[in-house]
């Protein structure tokens, strides 16, 4: 994706996915938004995300949005040279 910008944004989704026994599908029927979606989010790719989106994933796992993302600056995002 040569387009994509590096960043060092980190997505921790299936973590909390984990650590609570829930899968994507079932937390894609309680947030309201496609598995597909979800699953760009869990694999780092999305660009954006809604605060409503957020806020609604938020409370389903019952987290912080820090808890959900972090910021690593000595990591640029996957597939791109440093």
């Amino acid at each position: 994706m040569a387009d994509e910008e590096p960043h060092g944004i980190r997505i921790h989704l299936d973590h909390l996915l984990a650590a609570r026994g829930m899968t994507l599908t079932e937390l894609s029927a309680q947030v309201g938004i496609t598995v597909v979606n979800l699953s760009v989010l869990k694999n780092g790719r999305a660009k954006a995300i809604r605060f409503s989106t957020l806020s609604r994933i938020c409370e389903v796992l019952e987290c912080q949005p820090g808890d959900l993302i972090t910021h690593d600056p000595t990591e640029p995002s996957q597939g791109r040279p440093a």
